[in-house]
C-alpha cells in the first residue's frame, strides 16, 4: 500500500505541474474563423478532458454565448484574440459555476475590457492573470501534498488492509471536495453581492436619470 500511495504522490505532483494551460503567447496572433477557434481550443484543451467523447467548445457552445451577450459577434465571421480570451475564461469559469454566474463574471470584462479603446486590455489582463495562476498553481502543490499525507492517518487505527486503504482514499476526496465546495461557495456569494449588486445599482440609476430626464422635459412643456 506504501509503494502505492508514493506512486499516486508522484503522479499527482505531475499532474498539477503539467497542467496545460493555454499561454498568452499561444493565441494566435490572426483572426480565426470558427472552424480554426474550435480546433485550436481542441488541441490546446485536449488534456482537460476526462473522457475522448468529452466536448470542449464546440460551435453551438460559442454561437450561444454570442447569443446570450457572454461574448461580442464576430467580424466578418472572424473571431480576434479578445474573443479568444474571453473564450479561455469561459472554459475554466463553466466547468465548476452555471452560466449564469459565468456571465456575471465574463459579461463585465467584454462590456469594459473588449476591443481597444479600454485602460487596459483583455491581452495585458490575460497575462497577468497567467502569470498568477502559476504561483497559484505551485501552492495548490503544496496544499494538496498536505492533505494527502494527512489523509493516510486519519484511520490509521484500521486493522483491515483493504478498508483502511479505501477509508484513506476517501478521506482525501473528502478533504479535497470539500475545499472545493467552500471555494465555490465564495465565489458564488461575490458575485451575488458585488457583480449582481453592482449591476443592479447601475441599472436603477439608469433608470432614475431617464425618469429626470423625461420629467425635466415634461416640467419645459
Amino acid at each position: 500500500m506504501e509503494n502505492q500511495w508514493k506512486y499516486y504522490l508522484r503522479k499527482l505532483e505531475e499532474n498539477i505541474q503539467e497542467t496545460n494551460y493555454i499561454g498568452p503567447n499561444d493565441i494566435p496572433n490572426i483572426d480565426l474563423y470558427m472552424d480554426q477557434v474550435t480546433k485550436f481550443l481542441d488541441e490546446y484543451l485536449e488534456q482537460s478532458k476526462r473522457y475522448d467523447s468529452d466536448k470542449l467548445l464546440t460551435k453551438t457552445m460559442i454561437n450561444n454565448y454570442t447569443k446570450n451577450d457572454l461574448l461580442p459577434s464576430p467580424v466578418k465571421k472572424k473571431y480576434s484574440k479578445d474573443h479568444m480570451y474571453l473564450l479561455v475564461f469561459i472554459y475554466y469559469l463553466k466547468s465548476f459555476l452555471s452560466i449564469n454566474d459565468v456571465q456575471h463574471i465574463v459579461g463585465p470584462m467584454k462590456d469594459m475590457f473588449f476591443g481597444e479603446d479600454s485602460e487596459i486590455g483583455l491581452e495585458e489582463i490575460y497575462k497577468r492573470i497567467f502569470e498568477m495562476e502559476k504561483v497559484v498553481g505551485n501552492d495548490l502543490a503544496k496544499d494538496v501534498m498536505k492533505k494527502f499525507d494527512r489523509s493516510k492517518g486519519v484511520f490509521k487505527d484500521i486493522k483491515d488492509p483493504d478498508a483502511k486503504e479505501f477509508l484513506a482514499i476517501f478521506s482525501f476526496i473528502s478533504m479535497l471536495s470539500f475545499d472545493v465546495y467552500l471555494k465555490k461557495q465564495m465565489i458564488e456569494q461575490i458575485i451575488d453581492d458585488l457583480l449582481v449588486t453592482d449591476k443592479k445599482e447601475k441599472k436603477d440609476k439608469k433608470s432614475d436619470s431617464r425618469d429626470n430626464a423625461k420629467s425635466e422635459k415634461s416640467d419645459r412643456k
